[in-house]
């Protein structure tokens, strides 16, 4: 039998989606109707964690209520769906999409982004055809992705943990991958600063061509 198919999978927000803008903006807003203080990108990139209610408990003091949850969730994704209208794929990302397809490798979208939404929006940048598999989430927002990826690499049958390489910007990216037994290499232009990234043990990046190159020698 021969040897499989190198496959990556990839993150979609803050890795090949930049909208860290889009982000920042969309916090800050839903911070002014619940009464917090704005937060900078890079107190915001300190803090960030999954799942996201721990994110709020380190802004707020406490978890938030269930109640304040879905208040908090509800307001930044309508906040986000304004300001996202102004981002773009991180530089050189369809380039990269296709560089990857061209040399026989295979690649899937797994994102924490609600999935009716994300199809349409991948599909408007004209890079679905790069993909094997496109998925968001469908359930409750908020918790790790180890459990979707679970689901994304068993409906995609064909990829092998042992040469798939997930590339995202997030620590929860990294997690997600050794819960299927798949490598990671971690990008440090989305949500994470390198510091914390670094914490979690994987390969660390500052551009999505590194990680590509990084992700081609890990899975040879």
């Amino acid at each position: 039998m021969g040897k499989s198919a190198a496959h990556i999978v990839w993150d979609w927000n803050g890795t090949l989606f930049h909208d860290n803008d889009a982000i920042i903006g969309a916090t800050n807003a839903a911070f002014v109707e619940l009464g917090l203080e704005p937060i900078t990108l890079e107190r915001y990139r300190a803090l960030y964690c999954v799942p996201v209610p721990k994110f709020y408990e380190r802004l707020l003091g406490r978890l938030p209520t269930g109640a304040e949850w879905e208040v908090m969730d509800a307001v930044f994704h309508r906040h986000y769906t304004e300001h996202r209208v102004r981002c773009g794929l991180t530089e050189g990302a369809a380039e990269l999409l296709a560089r990857w397809r061209s040399a026989g490798h295979s690649q899937s979208l797994l994102s924490m982004y609600v999935h009716d939404e994300l199809v349409p929006l991948v599909r408007g940048f004209g890079i679905e055809p790069h993909f094997v598999r496109v998925d968001g989430r469908t359930g409750p927002s908020g918790g790790s992705k180890a459990e979707h990826m679970v689901r994304h690499l068993r409906a995609l049958g064909t990829a092998d943990p042992e040469r798939t390489v997930v590339i995202g910007d997030a620590a929860d990216d990294a997690v997600a991958a050794l819960h299927v037994g798949a490598r990671a290499v971690l990008y440090t232009g989305g949500s994470h600063g390198r510091g914390s990234l670094e914490e979690v043990g994987v390969p660390v990046v500052d551009t999505l061509e590194e990680a590509v190159d990084m992700a081609e020698r890990m899975a040879a």
